[in-house]
């Protein structure tokens, strides 16, 4: 199953402040390692990880 989240949940799960959320996702976006699978949608847009972003998660190690 993909891992697929909203904004609001991508920004509660980092600890990015919501209002900064579009524009990290926007960077993510550019660089490839993440992607909106609804883009026709106005609200509710779905992000996941590209291939790319997969790769990198596994190489980054964060310490909970």
């Amino acid at each position: 199953e993909e891992d697929v989240k909203t904004p609001v949940q991508l920004a509660n799960d980092s600890g990015i402040k919501k209002n900064h959320i579009s524009k990290v996702l926007r960077e993510l976006k550019e660089s490839g390692v993440a992607e909106c699978i609804n883009e026709e949608a106005k609200r509710g847009r779905l992000y996941r990880l590209t291939d790319t972003g997969e790769e990198i998660v596994k190489h980054i190690s964060i310490d909970e």
